[in-house]
Formats: structure tokens, sequence, C-alpha cells
């Protein structure tokens, strides 16, 4: 089953270049992902008006509480270090795959 994690940003035209470059699908959040065994992909999307959608792509739920276990150090380290680049930021949820 996939598991799916969705993000919505607003993002200032000052701080959108290294907005994407820490979120797009070989960015930072991207790279500390790849260090867990589950992870697929990260995929950033925008919409021109400064809102982007990050949508982080896991084999399982499971994977991703793995990950959070045993990198939550790392997770909550990197979301210090970028904290200010979004003036807004909301989890949309976790969706698993129907088949």
């Amino acid at each position: 089953m996939t598991h799916l994690r969705l993000w919505q940003f607003e993002v200032p035209e000052e701080q959108e270049d290294r907005f994407v470059s820490a979120y797009k699908s070989d960015g930072d959040w991207a790279k500390l992902f790849a260090t867990a065994p589950g992870f697929i992909r990260t995929d950033l999307w925008r919409n021109g008006d400064g809102v982007y959608l990050t949508a982080d792509h896991w084999e399982s739920y499971e994977a991703f509480e793995r990950f959070q276990a045993s990198q939550g150090d790392e997770y909550r380290r990197l979301d210090a270090e970028l904290e200010g680049l979004a003036i807004a930021e909301t989890f949309l949820g976790a969706f698993d795959l129907v088949r």
C-alpha cells in the first residue's frame, strides 16, 4: 500500500528560491527522507501565486512511522533550520492508496 503525506505552503517571493531548493524532489527534505527504507519520492507543485504543495510518497504509513522513530531528531533539526521560509504551512493530510 502506498502512503501519501500532503503539505501546503504559502511562500513569499523573496524566499521562493531557497524554499524550492529545500523542498524539491532532490532537495533537503527528500535527501533526509531517502535515508529511510520505504521512502519513494517527494513531488513539489506550485500554482504561480506563491502557493506550493509537497507530496511525500512512502511505501506505507508504517515506513513513515519507522522513519520518524529513527530520524526524528534530524527531522526536527531540518524543520527548525527552514523555519520562516513560508508564511503559512498547513498539513493537508495523510492518505493511503485505495486499490
